[in-house]
């Protein structure tokens, strides 16, 4: 008998309860603003280089620190010379400012699918004009890759923007590690898209954007400087890197580089240990605590932050 009053004495405490509570989480709510934040592994695909440009591939856990907007994370995944999966946007300025050095581009290109695909990697080829036109899907067949690259045209106006912003569409679903190449002269004049919704696309799509800008004369004062200083940002804000090209030599070079670093990257995650979106855009900082043996800093890229909503 004892236990049965006990028992409805708890009931009735919790049905006169019941309404304070409810009261009490609709001021709350009212109050304070509530935020849903899925909690994601972050990744950071991140290349190290010595002084003199060359990959470093032999670093540990211990030698990297990251944070997010000053604050320090820890480490849940670390990866050297990381084996995941690419997946390569290849994308070709044909506009008739490039005729000069179509051919040497097609033949570089070429070169570079042969040297970077491997049987679990994907390549995709597009050519920008004032239209980006996808020539190939996704594959790892060089035989396509090839009679993709050995279609492009030559057509009016660039749309660099427009490139960078498509491509990462592109490669916004894939998984593992995303890749976009852009060889071109460096002039924007056709893109709908601008500078910022171009970043911001690449930045979603967790793309490293490599530029190859061909120009006979480097130091050129009739070149379009605007389009150039533009993707020499984006590729250092997403973690990649930027070459001039003058000659056959040099545009083969850059491939080589771009296909040594590809190959030691590392790949390093972390849970964010803030769970509230009170910002948009996160920053990342990578520091390596390791010197070469000349007492040297090494010199680390990665991708600048992430957008903590997702794309729409």
């Amino acid at each position: 008998m004892k236990r049965t009053w006990a028992v409805a004495k708890r009931f009735s405490i919790m049905v006169f309860l019941l309404p304070l509570l409810a009261t009490a989480a609709q001021n709350q709510s009212k109050d304070e603003p509530t935020f849903r934040v899925t909690v994601r592994l972050v990744n950071i695909f991140t290349t190290v280089t010595d002084s003199h440009g060359a990959p470093v591939a032999n670093l540990e856990k211990n030698d990297f620190r990251i944070l997010e907007d000053g604050i320090p994370q820890t480490i849940s995944v670390f990866d050297r010379e990381s084996e995941l999966p690419l997946s390569i946007v290849l994308e070709v300025d044909t506009s008739p400012s490039t005729e000069r050095d179509f051919k040497l581009e097609i033949t570089s290109a070429k070169k570079f699918a042969r040297s970077i695909v491997r049987p679990v990697d994907r390549l995709a080829v597009f050519q920008v004009t004032e239209y980006v036109d996808q020539k190939t899907g996704f594959t790892s067949d060089l035989k396509n890759i090839d009679r993709g690259i050995e279609s492009l045209r030559v057509g009016p106006g660039t749309s660099i923007y427009d490139a960078i912003f498509l491509g990462s569409e592109a490669l916004m679903d894939r998984q593992g590690r995303k890749v976009l190449v852009l060889i071109t002269d460096g002039g924007d004049t056709t893109s709908k898209a601008n500078y910022q919704a171009a970043l911001r696309r690449a930045q979603q799509a967790e793309a490293i954007v490599y530029s190859i800008i061909v120009v006979p004369v480097e130091a050129d004062a009739g070149r379009n400087l605007g389009g150039e200083h533009a993707l020499i940002q984006i590729s250092r804000d997403t973690g990649g890197k930027y070459y001039y090209a003058k000659d056959i030599g040099e545009l083969d070079q850059a491939f080589r580089q771009i296909s040594e670093e590809l190959r030691t990257q590392y790949l390093i995650a972390y849970y964010p240990n803030r769970q509230r979106a009170d910002s948009p855009f996160r920053r990342i900082q990578v520091e390596v605590n390791k010197k070469d043996a000349a007492g040297n800093a090494f010199q680390v890229r990665h991708r600048a932050g992430y957008y903590t909503a997702p794309a729409k």
